[in-house]
């Protein structure tokens, strides 16, 4: 597991995230009692599933999988300290809401679109970590 920390832009309004990038057998110990889906987002950089994971001791783990085009295996695991998790989970429930009220206008830069260039900031960071 490699940890690394992503500053973001001053007028993204994130703080500093500590990030862990696990490989895959660390991917599969921290989610050996299991995993609950829970949303998924599909970006020009990649598609992104977003799920809770619980290891064999019952400790919870909040993880982000990463997909590149039409792979059918994921690129990167990231591990998320939980009140950077819910960030991601608000940005993308406020969008569900923002898209409501805005049916039919043409599309500006909101939620999804802010978690989309926060994933970007992170993918980046990550990419060249070897785990």
């Amino acid at each position: 597991m490699q940890s690394f920390v992503v500053s973001f832009h001053q007028e993204d309004n994130v703080d500093t995230m500590q990030i862990q990038k696990l490989n895959q057998e660390e991917f599969e110990n921290a989610s050996e009692g299991g995993t609950r889906h829970l949303f998924e987002l599909d970006t020009n950089i990649g598609f992104f599933v977003f799920f809770d994971a619980e290891d064999i001791d019952g400790d919870l783990s909040y993880m982000v999988a990463q997909y590149e085009e039409d792979s059918e295996e994921p690129n990167a695991y990231y591990s998320f300290q939980l009140k950077d998790f819910y960030e991601f989970m608000a940005l993308y429930l406020n969008d569900l809401d923002y898209n409501q009220d805005d049916e039919g206008e043409e599309e500006e830069y909101g939620p999804i679109h802010h978690l989309a260039h926060l994933l970007f900031h992170i993918a980046e960071e990550g990419k060249d970590l070897q785990v």
